[in-house]
């Protein structure tokens, strides 16, 4: 692990007492793995939720009843474009070893979708999951079978990883155009001051 402190007149201070300031950048390939999140979860299928100044991905478990929320990972809103190029990356990557993921099977007669309230009131939210974890960095890896996602806090001095979610690789494309449309409508609603990331 590196770190580059800024320079500038912030970087000591004058009197003891004084305020102190400094900026520090560092990298998260060596980021620690706290033992209760290290085993991760599973998911079958992740919910988006556009904030303010946050998106708050909601990954569920359907295998059993009630359908459950496993983890809550808090995003930057700057963090979505290069959450969405390295999943576009990774499936590249994915394809190119093992061919397309598998798709997943559709309905015959698919239900519309549900409103945002009546899907919540169906769905187990454990309170210790209620405020979710931050994350402002993510590294994702496949297998052919699945994708892991560690979610990472890239705070000083030390990265951490605050989540590690795993999805079937057939889950990942629909993950991948659920966060695409999400983030070409947050920035709509902003204004459209950023283009949404292209493949």
């Amino acid at each position: 692990m590196s770190s580059d402190a800024g320079s500038g007149s912030e970087e000591t201070p004058k009197e003891p007492n004084e305020p102190f300031s400094q900026e520090v950048q560092h990298t998260h390939v060596s980021a620690r793995v706290p033992e209760k999140v290290g085993r991760g979860v599973f998911s079958t299928g992740v919910m988006i939720l556009q904030g303010s100044h946050e998106f708050v991905l909601d990954f569920a478990l359907r295998m059993a009843s009630p359908h459950q929320i496993v983890a809550r990972v808090v995003l930057p809103q700057t963090l979505v474009p290069s959450l969405i190029t390295a999943m576009r990356e990774n499936l590249a990557g994915y394809q190119a070893r093992f061919g397309p993921p598998p798709a997943l099977p559709v309905p015959p007669n698919p239900p519309p979708p549900a409103p945002i309230e009546e899907i919540y009131s169906q769905l187990k939210l454990p309170e210790e999951l209620m405020s979710g974890v931050y994350a402002n960095a993510v590294m994702i890896a496949h297998t052919p079978a699945e994708f892991a996602f560690d979610f990472i806090t890239n705070f000083y001095p030390r990265s951490a990883v605050s989540c590690r979610v795993y999805l079937s690789a057939p889950q990942v494309p629909g993950f991948l155009t659920t966060l695409t449309r999400s983030w070409q409508q947050f920035q709509q609603k902003q204004g459209g001051s950023q283009p949404p990331p292209t493949g």
